[in-house]
């Protein structure tokens, strides 16, 4: 009986803890949305639950490179990668044909809401391990610091390639797949860097780490403002 309490704790927090983080997320990233078009709430909520079904394939395909390739380095990259064109295609789900996808500003919104819904499941699984094993939630934060600069990173990681797509909404073809290239390995490099430096240094830089992502936020937040400006030109 109290081994079931115990768990039932464990799934309790492990949820607060993944899923409250990309709530708050949503809420700020969706205030850069255009106020005068929002886009429809229910479609951002489908595309979060969306996002975080995603997550199973994910697992399974990096399952698949752990078997098949032992490089660490090589290992941090493609794992980097499958997650960022897993979201990618949960986010065609959505976008593909949709007409309210009218606006620049529209992309980042769809590609960021994906995101923290894939960051939400995965926190939540990556949270039960350590849980499980301290009893406690301080137990699970000082036993790694990953998780806390996980969501930040999925938002800013998929907008980049939401951004791309915005800036290149009035452009011909190629500029549009172009710049969606030059978002899908933006996007993989950031996340890869992530890992990278998380895993090999097992937390102890992450204050550094998650300051440069706070200044690639920034970034976003800026092109975030241009998306919407183009939106109003209707050039």
């Amino acid at each position: 009986m109290a081994g079931n309490i115990i768990g039932a704790k464990t799934i309790i927090y492990a949820i607060l803890g993944g899923v409250v983080p990309a709530i708050f997320w949503l809420w700020f990233w969706l205030h850069e949305e255009d106020k005068k078009n929002p886009e429809p709430i229910g479609l951002i909520i489908l595309t979060f639950f969306i996002g975080a079904l995603s997550v199973i394939l994910a697992i399974g395909l990096e399952k698949l490179t752990q078997e098949i390739f032992e490089n660490q380095s090589l290992k941090i990259i493609l794992w980097a990668s499958i997650e960022e064109l897993v979201k990618f295609l949960a986010v065609l789900i959505i976008i593909n044909r949709n007409t309210d996808v009218d606006e620049p500003i529209d992309y980042p919104m769809y590609f960021i809401a994906c995101a923290l819904g894939f960051a939400a499941l995965e926190n939540v699984l990556f949270l039960i391990e350590p849980l499980s094993a301290s009893g406690t939630v301080v137990g699970a934060l000082t036993g790694n610091l990953r998780f806390l600069g996980s969501t930040l990173l999925h938002a800013i990681a998929s907008g980049m390639i939401g951004s791309a797509l915005g800036l290149s909404f009035y452009r011909g073809w190629f500029a549009r797949k172009t710049y969606l290239l030059i978002g899908i390995i933006s996007a993989i490099a950031l996340h890869s860097l992530f890992n990278f430096f998380i895993m090999k240094g097992s937390g102890e830089n992450f204050l550094q780490v998650f300051g440069f992502l706070w200044v690639v936020a920034i970034i976003n937040i800026l092109i975030f403002e241009k998306l919407k400006r183009m939106g109003g030109e209707k050039v």
